[in-house]
């Protein structure tokens, strides 16, 4: 009886440890992506944008989903 008790807090524990694991990756991945600040010249387009070519560095996408956002 006590070593059911025992596994079963062990499995918890690996299972809400192996939770936290996944959120945290996941929120990793989302923070990298969210930064980059760069998109496609199709994702620029295809939602919506333009791209001008008229700034000093890169080019911009205008509008849509992607504004401000450097295409490369």
């Amino acid at each position: 009886m006590r070593i059911r008790r025992i596994l079963a807090a062990v499995f918890a524990t690996a299972a809400l440890a192996g939770l936290g694991l996944t959120s945290a990756t996941t929120a990793t991945a989302g923070s990298v992506t969210a930064t980059a600040g760069s998109v496609t010249p199709g994702e620029c387009t295809d939602n919506g944008g333009t791209i001008d070519r008229s700034t000093p560095v890169l080019p911009t996408c205008r509008g849509g989903m992607y504004d401000g956002q450097t295409v490369d």
